[in-house]
């Protein structure tokens, strides 16, 4: 049972860390001092999409799988959805490649955002 818990517990926290890898870029918007988290996430979260690595999170949570005697992925609220997002059927080199190029526009366009901001800003306090 605390096998089981502990894997659905890295599991949560992997989607969390996906999902700031992919739309952290709009709380950078509100809060812009948080790039210096987000920004090396999303290189990485790149870099793995990229490189078709396996993220860290993904054989520890195996591990705390097997350990807890489970052969699979059914059962719970967690395994049923948010294993599908994280581990899709059919996940291919070229999906990969196209879902690391997603994060990077999506990023991109958003630090476009946020430095024409901080310019600005800057550019205004120098009138000032």
């Amino acid at each position: 049972m605390l096998y089981r818990v502990l894997a659905d517990i890295v599991v949560v926290i992997h989607f969390a860390f996906v999902l700031f890898v992919v739309l952290g870029g709009f709380l950078v918007l509100r809060w812009p001092k948080l790039a210096w988290v987000h920004g090396p996430a999303a290189i990485w979260g790149t870099l793995i999409e990229f490189g078709g690595w396996t993220c860290p999170l993904t054989p520890l949570e195996n591990r705390f799988r097997r350990l807890g005697g489970e052969a699979g992925y059914e059962g719970s609220f967690i395994e049923q959805y948010i294993l599908s997002i994280l581990y899709p059927a059919g996940l291919t080199p070229g999906i990969q490649i196209a879902l690391g190029i997603g994060v990077l526009v999506i990023n991109a366009v958003l630090y476009t955002v946020i430095i024409r901001r901080s310019r600005r800003r800057r550019a205004a306090k120098g009138r000032s």
